[in-house]
């Protein structure tokens, strides 16, 4: 009996063991199957980002050549060609060098030097289409951006050996997550990589009066006048712009430092329990909006009307010359683009949006972004053509309705001096834009009447 319970016991014993050999067995394949699969993860992210970084330095191979080529063109036709293969191997550098493990500010001025590289190119390809030749300050500055490019495509051939002879990989960036791009990873190449950069030490943009110019991109608000504020006087200019009576209670949201104009926020309940949200600029306590959360359930005001109340609600607080552009109206509310006019010009990139209510004509919302970021005098002084001169290269089919002057913004955040024609062909209205100084059709935009308001595309 007791050889029968001791040789049960051996039994469970052996039983319990076979189960955590079993266990062991099946954690360390499983453990195999991890460590595999993470080294094939590794491995096909260092491809991508040696396929990407290749593909970079490739990119910025053509960079160089293309703006060499640009500096021996003799004429607008080749020269068309050329600046317009700088500017898609420009785009196509931006585009991998994004893709690579890189979150450093320590590349922000190679990024910005490729990304002005396609959008200048672009600009001259444009001038030499309009069979323009360029001038000496045009061959100046891509004689300039060609000595970065060599620059920047000595520095990539010198990476690219530090990374075929094995000097760093890409993962252990990826491990160091932001950290500085090149001074924190220990087992990469510092000097190449602080090399890339050095390289655009002193390269602080190009300045010159083009489509794409410098100051035109600078982070500097033209409208944000006045000195810092703090949050005390953010709510007392608060507490003035929706007046003390209107409030109820009135909360501090805090300060976004990292918007694109830092600002306070404040949460605001009404007298009548309505929601309403105001934002002031910390740079010279600026309103850049304020929306009321409130049902409007009928429309009694005509759109002149409000047109007229939001026009008159700018006035008082300190917005003048400013005129109605267009509208929409959703809800029982209407929302007016309002620019600035200087000198019967008008400045579209100076734009305001107000709110309106239609049952009782209160203003429920305003954003003056455009305004803070573009607002102010122009020279409008550079008229090289008369008003029938710019007439000359309209469609002849076009009906004209009216005509004026506007400042217009480009896609390079730049301004144009313009002839406005408003017209029609057909049963179509149209907007035609004609630089003002050289006789060339600068844009062209339809009207449209929604039945809610009128827009432009």
């Amino acid at each position: 009996m007791n050889k029968l319970i001791e040789w049960k016991e051996r039994l469970k014993k052996g039983h319990m063991l076979s189960i955590i050999v079993g266990l062991l067995i099946v954690v360390a394949i499983l453990g195999w199957i991890l460590y595999k699969k993470q080294r094939e993860y590794r491995q096909a992210s260092e491809n991508s980002y040696n396929m990407a970084f290749y593909e970079l330095v490739d990119y910025v191979q053509n960079v160089e050549t293309y703006l060499a080529k640009s500096l021996i063109s003799t004429t607008p036709e080749h020269g068309a060609e050329t600046l317009t293969n700088l500017w898609r191997e420009a785009n196509l550098a931006q585009s991998y060098l994004s893709m690579l493990p890189v979150e450093s500010q320590e590349l922000e001025n190679t990024e910005k030097f490729l990304n002005q590289v396609s959008d200048y190119s672009y600009s001259l390809s444009r001038k030499n289409i309009y069979n323009e030749s360029l001038t000496e300050d045009d061959l100046s500055n891509l004689e300039q951006l060609h000595s970065y490019s060599t620059e920047l495509e000595n520095t990539l051939n010198q990476l690219s050996e530090d990374l075929n002879s094995g000097r760093f990989e890409w993962g252990e960036l990826t491990k160091k997550g932001t950290i500085a791009f090149a001074q924190q990873v220990d087992n990469i190449s510092k000097e190449s990589f602080s090399n890339l950069e050095e390289n655009f030490h002193e390269y602080s943009g190009l300045i010159y009066d083009g489509a794409y110019s410098e100051h035109m991109t600078s982070t500097e608000k033209k409208g944000l006048t006045g000195e810092d504020i703090d949050e005390n006087t953010a709510k007392g200019i608060v507490e003035e712009f929706i007046t003390k009576d209107k409030i109820k209670e009135i909360s501090n949201l805090g300060l976004s430092e990292n918007a694109t104009i830092p600002a306070y926020t404040f949460s605001i309940t009404g007298n009548n329990n309505e929601n309403i949200n105001i934002s002031i600029s910390k740079k010279g306590g600026h309103i850049i909006y304020m929306n009321t959360n409130r049902e409007v359930k009928s429309e009694i005001l005509s759109q002149e009307d409000a047109t007229k109340k939001g026009k008159e609600f700018l006035e008082n607080k300190g917005f003048n010359n400013m005129r109605e552009t267009y509208y929409i109206t959703q809800e029982g509310i209407t929302t007016i683009n309002y620019a600035y006019i200087q000198d019967n010009v008008i400045s579209y990139p100076d734009l305001i949006k107000v709110k309106v209510a239609l049952d009782n004509g209160e203003i429920l919302g305003i954003e003056t972004t455009g305004y803070l970021n573009n607002h102010t005098e122009r020279d409008i002084s550079k008229i090289k053509i008369t008003k029938e001169e710019a007439k000359e290269n309209l469609n002849p089919k076009i009906e004209i309705k009216s005509e004026g002057m506007a400042i217009i913004p480009t896609e390079w955040q730049t301004e144009i001096l313009c002839y406005e024609f408003k017209g029609n062909i057909d049963d179509k209205q149209f907007l035609v834009y004609v630089n003002a100084e050289n006789g060339r059709e600068e844009d062209i935009l339809i009207i449209t009447d929604t039945g809610n308001g009128v827009l432009t595309m």
